[in-house]
Order: structure tokens, then C-alpha cells, then sequence
């Protein structure tokens, strides 16, 4: 097969996604400065790709003088077991209300309202406080639509149905990315003084799970091959709340947090609430990783449903609230035959996000130079468990921070030169499969994959398992590496699922290893051998890539803010924001 035509892009700015991160990112280096050269990369259409615009329940924020930035930063830091880097989650809570008032005085979003005219917040679990902002259950679809409308009305460029393979480097930093156009199969070479991986977690290497179906932790994968440092990478969210459409695509989808925080209930096959066993204060509101866990022990126990998961119910509640103020659920049950309104709805736990990821400072910046990192694609601002409405937040804030770098980071600089080789040499690696007549068949590998994630890396752990899990991972990783998907590059489905599946199988191998060397339960991550936390693991584990291997080292955690109670050291909440 002859060699792909390869096209050149210079850019001052590359961006890798095109969900809240990487628009935000894109919007802020314009505004700074509309001279700079910004190259934004999505893999699916702009505004109708990434997870942001699947959000459905809202965006945390101080917005209320009865609310404060330290009870949002405690909650933040409590739900995240206190693994959180606490300068990441401060910045996080102090600069999402400025977010929030520049989607609306700038973007054109426009959040639902109280009579008084005041943006309406509504309760998420594991919040002191009913502080979380929307648009109906639709609140995605309201951001990205008005982010999608700036970058068209601006000019921004923007390549669409085009993904990244991997990151090129020159002169010991990162200096662009090859990309695929997937449509037309033709690769793309763009030299960049600044690149952003914005483009999402690896959930869905999972059974059942929530991102979209683009997502596969390609940034992630780009950045371990480059080198760059992780941390906590053993952290991944279940939501408790997927559907479950039998074998449809759409299982795994979610049902949002606010039907919980509206009074939701939660019934097992025997139709006992089973949240008094786990939880009995909290019940319902419970933080996702305990709601989780609850249901999945239930499941396994033998009292699931008939489907292998539990039912939600908000029959209870009226039920013209319901249909007035979860519009997006309840017609996306009726879509699949269900009625969320007046009858029990089977639901699973999903694999949903990931708190580890590339390790980042508060300015976006990775151990790698000229490499930015915000988003899902950075870990530290969550710790152990990401709550409810904290996720679309840090992608606004840390796509705007990245942005807000990046244009001050450029100035003065020149592009380096990229070898001609190193973009041949990685051009003939990612179009081998395209060469293979027969050889390994990518859509069962997926499936594998799917299954061995879901079963020794889920939401219930333990040693054996996850030792298991990391050396048939790298079998995996051995076979895709014989993947036949002949065809012709563009718009080759089998080829992108091969792409796709070479960076799961290297996401999964971090989470997998990482959870095996975590001796302990906490938050996320939950060990059957270790069923407590430990309080000398109040350490984060950092992952750096050796070629294809992985070293691990621990550091403990800097309690900047506040402390854990096992340390005996009390913060006041009026200290925070002094340090």
C-alpha cells in the first residue's frame, strides 16, 4: 500500500478536544490575543462530540451568600477522600462562579432562573449546599451549543472528524501532533508552540459505561507514549445510574444525579431500599463511589434485578415536577420503553469518569514542556471521587486557565523542527493495520477488553484480580498489535477501533496497575482484600512511563488547606483561603 499523504499546519496553538476544555481554552487565547494562530482538533462535528454536551445535570458553583468557597472547597476535598491536590481543588471552587457569569454574559448561555430573577441551583449529593447550576437535565447541550456558535462566529479553525496519533517532539519538547482525518484518511502534521489534551478518559474500555462513543482516552495514551508523568490513575468514577437497554449501545447511559437529589429511591430485585444497609443517613444522597458500590454488592449478592442491575423510582414524587424538571430523562426513557415518571426504571452502576490523568499545576502545565493538560485529561483536582457537578466545572475553569497560559506562553517563541523521520516512523506504525490482510480481529479484542475491565478492574477490586487484569492487558496489547483492517484509510470503522483499542489497552494497563499497588480502600477505589482506608496511604501514586513499562512512586499528600480528622490536624474553614 503506497505511503498516506501527509499535510502541514503551523499553529501557535494546538488544542487536542473540542468539549468544554478545549473550547474554553480556545476562547480565552482569543481573547487575549486574535492574533494567535489556534488550531482546535475534534474527532467527531464541533458541538455534537465529547462528553460536556451529554451533561445532563449542571455545574457546581458559590453563587448564594449563604454559600461560601469553603464549605464547595470542603465538600470537594471530603468527597475526594482527601487524595485531592488541594491547590487544584481551590482553584477549581474560586474561579467557577467567574466562569459561570462569563457562559452567560459572553458565551449566551442562559441557566434556568428563580422567580427573583437569581440562576436557580438544585442539590447534588454529597453537597452541604443546593448549589449546583443548569439548564433543565440538558445542561451540556446549552453550554457546547453557544461554545460551538463563539468558535464558528469567530473564525476559529477547527478540523473536524480528525484525531490525534500521536504527539511529535523536538529539541526535548513537545512540538505538535500527527492527526488523522478520519473521513478522508489523509494524516496531518501541526507544529505548535503550545498543545492542549483536551480530549477526554478512557471509561468506556468498560462492559457498561457513560462517555460518548468517540471517547478512548486517546490524549491520555498520546502522553504516556511521549513520557509525561501521571497520578492517581487508579481513580475511575462509576455513576450509579446507567441505564440498562439490554445489549442496545445505549446501555450504560445515564440517569443524573438530580433525581437523586430530587428524592429518588433505589429498590433491589426484592424491592428492599437498600440504602439503609450501606448508608443509612445519607440513603440516596450518598457520594457516587458509595452508591456505586451498594448497588453492585447488591447486584452481586443476588438481589438484582431480572436485568442484572437495581431499580430508581420517583414514582413518588409528583410527577409534573418530574416530567417539568427531568424533560431529557423521561423522554429518553420513553425512547427506550420505559417510564421514568410513574413507574421503576432498572439501572447499573457505569463506568463513567476519570479522576487520575496527567499530572498538572494549577496553570495547566505538564512535566512535559510546551504540553498543557486540562479536563478529564488532568488528574489531581478530584482525588478519590469526582462529586456530582464538579466535572463540567473543572473543565470550564481548566480549559480557560489553559487557554489563559497557553497565549502567554507562546510570545517570543519559535516553532521547532520536526523530523521528517519521526513522522514517517509513526505514519507506518498507525497504518499497519491498513497493510494486514488477515490477523486479529479488533471488534472481538474490543469486547475482551470490555469484559476484562469490567469484571477485575470494576467497581469491587482486589489483588488477584488486578494482577490478572494487568498481564492479560498486555496480551491484549500483543495481539492488537497483529489487527488486520483492510479497506482503505478513510472512513475505515476497523482501523479506528484499532486505534481506538491501542489507547484503552494502554489506559486500562495504568488503571489496573495503579489500583494493584493502592493497598487500601478510598473513595473510587474500592479493594475486597483491603476493605478500609489506610492512613498512611494518604499518598498519591504517580506513574511514569519506562518505554512500554511503568514505574511507580508515592508522595504523600500536601494538606495545603485543610486536613484529614486520622491526622489530628484541624483546618477552620475562615483559614482556606488565606494560604
Amino acid at each position: 500500500m503506497p505511503e498516506l499523504p501527509v499535510e502541514h499546519l503551523d499553529a501557535d496553538i494546538l488544542i487536542l478536544g473540542a468539549g468544554g476544555a478545549g473550547l474554553l481554552a480556545a476562547v480565552h487565547a482569543h481573547e487575549i490575543s486574535r492574533k494567535l494562530r489556534i488550531v482546535v482538533v475534534v474527532k467527531g462535528l464541533l458541538g455534537q462530540s465529547g462528553c460536556t454536551r451529554m451533561v445532563q445535570g449542571g455545574y457546581n458553583c458559590v453563587l448564594n451568600s449563604a454559600d461560601s468557597l469553603e464549605k464547595h472547597f470542603t465538600d470537594t476535598v471530603k468527597g475526594g477522600a482527601y487524595l485531592n491536590n488541594q491547590e487544584l481543588a481551590w482553584t477549581l471552587v474560586k474561579e467557577a462562579p467567574d466562569r459561570i457569569v462569563e457562559l452567560e454574559n459572553r458565551i449566551g448561555c442562559m441557566f434556568d432562573r428563580n422567580p427573583d430573577g437569581t440562576i436557580h441551583q438544585k442539590p447534588f449529593a454529597g453537597q452541604s449546599f443546593d448549589r449546583t447550576v443548569h439548564k433543565g437535565d440538558l445542561t451540556g447541550i446549552e453550554i457546547m451549543s453557544n461554545l460551538r456558535d463563539y468558535v464558528i462566529e469567530e473564525d476559529i479553525r477547527v478540523l473536524q472528524e480528525t484525531r490525534g496519533l500521536d504527539l511529535l517532539t523536538a529539541d526535548g519538547r513537545v512540538a505538535g501532533a500527527l492527526l488523522l482525518n478520519i473521513r478522508t484518511g489523509r494524516l496531518i502534521t501541526v507544529r505548535a508552540h503550545t498543545t492542549l489534551l483536551a480530549s477526554g478518559g478512557g471509561a468506556t474500555m468498560y462492559r457498561i459505561s457513560s462517555p460518548s462513543l468517540e471517547k478512548s482516552g486517546d490524549g491520555m495514551a498520546m502522553a504516556f507514549r511521549a513520557g509525561a508523568e501521571f497520578v492517581d490513575m487508579e481513580m475511575l468514577q462509576f455513576h450509579p445510574t446507567g441505564l440498562l437497554v439490554g445489549k442496545s449501545m445505549a446501555t450504560g447511559g445515564l440517569l443524573e444525579e438530580g433525581l437523586r437529589g430530587a428524592g429518588a429511591r433505589l429498590f433491589n430485585g426484592r424491592g428492599e431500599r437498600y440504602m439503609e444497609r450501606y448508608d443509612a443517613q445519607k440513603m440516596e444522597r450518598a457520594t457516587r463511589d458509595v452508591i456505586s458500590r451498594s448497588s453492585y454488592l447488591e447486584i452481586m449478592a443476588g438481589r438484582g434485578t431480572p436485568g442484572g442491575g437495581v431499580f430508581i423510582d420517583v414514582s413518588h414524587l409528583d410527577h409534573q415536577f418530574v416530567a417539568n424538571n427531568f424533560r431529557g430523562m423521561v423522554e429518553r426513557c420513553r425512547d427506550y420503553g420505559f417510564d421514568l415518571v410513574h413507574d421503576r426504571v432498572e439501572v447499573s452502576p457505569s463506568a463513567h469518569y476519570q479522576m487520575g490523568g496527567v499530572k498538572m499545576d494549577v496553570d495547566c502545565r505538564t512535566s512535559l514542556e510546551c504540553l498543557f493538560a486540562a479536563g478529564e485529561d488532568g488528574g489531581g483536582v478530584h482525588g478519590a471521587n469526582r462529586l456530582g457537578g464538579n466535572g463540567v466545572a473543572d473543565s470550564i475553569v481548566y480549559g480557560a486557565r489553559a487557554g489563559d497560559s497557553m497565549a502567554a506562553f507562546v510570545g517570543g517563541r519559535t516553532l521547532a523542527q520536526i523530523s521528517d523521520a519521526q513522522v514517517k516512523e509513526l505514519a507506518a506504525r498507525w497504518t499497519a493495520p491498513l497493510e494486514r490482510t488477515s490477523g486479529e480481529n479488533v471488534f472481538q479484542l474490543r469486547e475482551a477488553l470490555d469484559d476484562l475491565m469490567w469484571e477485575k478492574v470494576g467497581v469491587v477490586r482486589n489483588g488477584r484480580d488486578l494482577e490478572a487484569a494487568a498481564s492479560e492487558l498486555q496480551r491484549l496489547r500483543e495481539r492488537a498489535a497483529n489487527i488486520a483492517a483492510p479497506g482503505g484509510a478513510a472512513s475505515n470503522p476497523a482501523w479506528n477501533e484499532a486505534l481506538n483499542l491501542d489507547n484503552l489497552l494502554i489506559n486500562g494497563e495504568m488503571v489496573a496497575r495503579s489500583a494493584a499497588q493502592r493497598t487500601e480502600s478510598r473513595g473510587a477505589h474500592y479493594r475486597q482484600d483491603h476493605p478500609a482506608p489506610d492512613p498512611t496511604w494518604l499518598r498519591n501514586i504517580h506513574l511514569t512511563p519506562a518505554g512500554s513499562e511503568m514505574k511507580f512512586h508515592f508522595e504523600p499528600v500536601r494538606f495545603t488547606r485543610i486536613s484529614p480528622p486520622e491526622t489530628g490536624v484541624m483546618t477552620h474553614a475562615t483559614d482556606l483561603r488565606h494560604h
